[in-house]
This record gives C-alpha cells, sequence and structure tokens, in this order.
C-alpha cells in the first residue's frame, strides 16, 4: 500500500519555528476551526508563503473549512511545491498517483515523489520503493525499490523496513540474508506493524536468521491476532492447541480458530479438535470472541459474526 499520511501531519511544524500568522493557522487547523484555518492560510498564500499555500491545498483537497475543490488543491500544492515545499510535492505525487489530479500519470507521481525524498521525505522515499516494486503496474525494478525502501527504512519508516525485511528474506533486489530479513522485521515489529509482528514472529519461531524461541515467536504472532491478522489467528490457535510456544488451552484455541475462520481462513484440523470440545468449552471461546471484536472493533470482512464451529453441539441446536 502506497503510504499515505494524514497531510496535517506532514504540515505540522512547531509554533517556536513558525512566523505568528503560520502559527495561528496551524492552531486553528489542529483545532478544527476550519473557517480560521481557511481565512489564515490564505492570506498567507496570497502572500507567496510555501507552508500557507500548502496548509490552503490540504484544505481545499480535503473540504475542510471550503467547498472541495481538487483543481484549486492542485493550484495550490504545485505553488508551494515550486518553492520546494516537500509536502507540498509529496501530496501532488499522491494526486496524480490516485487520479485527483484529473488523470493518472504514475510517471509524473514518481517524479514529484523523487522531488519530495530528495528533500528529505521519507513516506515519498517508501512510495518511490513501491512504484520500482511494481506497485503501479510497471515492471519490477527490485534492486532500485531495495535502495528506496532502505533509504525510508534508515530514517525508521515502518513500511519501508517491513518491506526492506521481505526482500531481504526472498533475495528481491538484494543477496537473500535472513539475519538481516530479520533485523529489520523486528524493527517493524517493534513500531507496531502487524504484518511485521507476524512475520518476525514465524522467524523466531522457526529459527530463522533469529536465535529460534518458540515462546517468544508464539508471543510476537498473538500481538498480530489482536491487531486483526488473520495468519496469526490462525497459527496462534495452533499454538494453543498442541501446546507449542504456549500453555496448551482448548478454549484458546477455539477462541483464535473462531475468529480466523470468520475472517475467512478455515482450518479442518482445528475445526475438528473444536469440534470435540465440550459444549460449555465452545461458549466460552464464543464469548472470548465476542469479547475480542467489541474491544478491538475489528470486525470480519464479511460484515456479519456467526463464530460456531461447524459439527459441534453448538452448531447443531442452532439449526434445529
Amino acid at each position: 500500500m502506497f503510504a499515505v499520511l494524514s497531510f496535517a501531519g506532514a504540515l505540522l511544524v512547531p509554533a517556536s519555528h513558525a512566523q505568528a500568522a503560520y502559527a495561528d493557522a496551524l492552531k486553528a487547523y489542529q483545532q478544527k476551526d476550519w473557517p480560521t484555518a481557511f481565512e489564515e492560510a490564505g492570506h498567507l498564500a496570497r502572500q507567496g508563503k510555501p507552508r500557507g499555500q500548502a496548509l490552503l491545498a490540504a484544505l481545499y483537497a480535503q473540504g475542510l473549512g471550503v467547498k472541495r475543490d481538487l483543481e484549486l488543491a492542485l493550484r495550490w500544492y504545485s505553488a508551494a511545491a515550486d518553492q520546494g515545499h516537500s509536502g507540498a510535492l509529496f501530496a501532488m505525487g499522491l494526486m496524480y498517483l490516485d487520479g485527483r489530479a484529473g488523470s493518472l500519470d504514475l510517471k509524473r507521481a514518481k517524479g514529484l515523489f523523487i522531488k519530495a525524498a530528495e528533500k528529505g521525505h521519507v513516506p515519498a522515499a517508501h512510495n518511490i520503493g513501491l512504484i520500482f516494486a511494481g506497485a503501479g503496474g510497471g515492471k519490477p525494478d527490485w534492486k532500485s525499490a531495495a535502495a528506496w525502501f532502505s533509504t525510508a527504512a534508515e530514517k525508521e519508516f515502518p513500511e519501508a523496513q517491513y518491506n526492506l525485511g521481505i526482500l531481504f528474506a526472498e533475495g528481491r533486489g538484494v543477496d537473500k540474508d535472513l539475519v538481516k530479513a530479520g533485523h529489520w522485521l523486528s524493527k517493524a515489529a517493534l513500531q507496531g506493524l502487524r504484518d511485521a509482528a507476524r512475520d518476525y514472529g514465524i522467524m523466531i519461531f522457526r529459527g530463522e536468521g533469529v536465535q529460534k524461541n518458540e515462546k517468544i515467536g508464539a508471543q510476537w504472532l498473538l500481538v498480530a491476532a489482536n491487531k486483526g491478522d488473520v495468519v496469526a489467528q490462525n497459527r496462534i490457535a495452533r499454538l494453543f492447541m498442541t501446546g507449542r510456544g504456549v500453555d496448551k488451552n482448548p478454549v484458546e484455541a477455539a477462541r483464535w480458530h473462531l475468529l480466523a475462520t470468520e475472517a475467512g481462513m478455515p482450518d479442518p484440523q482445528v475445526e475438528a479438535f473444536a469440534g470435540k470440545l465440550s459444549g460449555d468449552q465452545l461458549k466460552r471461546a464464543q464469548k472470548l470472541a465476542l469479547e475480542w471484536r467489541k474491544t478491538t472493533g475489528i470486525r470480519p470482512p464479511s460484515g456479519r459474526s456467526t463464530l460456531v464451529v461447524k459439527g459441534s453441539s453448538a452448531e447443531k441446536s442452532k439449526s434445529q
């Protein structure tokens, strides 16, 4: 997925380093006082101040304090970009990437991202890596993708750290190196990236590129499972079923299996195991699964909740 930071974040700078007028505009933006933000940003933009122009463009692009107008947003982003504003260059790149600029133009988007990255814009460097990896539909250039991911990864951008780790794991654009893969996946996992937590957990569990430790591997899989990763939910269900890396717990196995199945990843082996549990155990598993959904707010892709083990007494009684 392309890195799309909320442009507010790209614009935020400490007020002590901004001119008083820009500080007022920024404060209004942060407080969601859109009319004031629009008025102050417009005043700065008409004076030719790039930060004001970029902020005004963001307001037009999102329809905040003014009617949404992508043409005007692009015009003001362009004015700021002409003065070297990296956030404006990045935002314009996104507009050409998704067609909001009037047409899809991957080549132009990449050129804008490169200009932004050359000015130190880290998400732009990551997006260039994605384009070279073929995310825009072009032929992959894995060596270039790895180089750009590395640029962003070194600046602690978690998605770039994850993607670079995957390239090292697969040997795409770089020599295959599971140690380096583990290094970058761990950094992304520690920053809270769900996919990284899953893959790093699997590496630790298997001892690939890192010291084997089934207990720690299981802990990382549980982190990813709690973030809604269906693969991790399935794997942790199997671990609770067999007692590898965790204490054997049939109810927890059924709980995570129910969630994984509901999210589109059934597992006949765990299904057969769960089908042999008592009615009380299944009710507890269903309750835990429902509580997890309520707490996390994560719904299954279908939007509907079933949480019933096929062949179980609960399913049979429900169908009668």
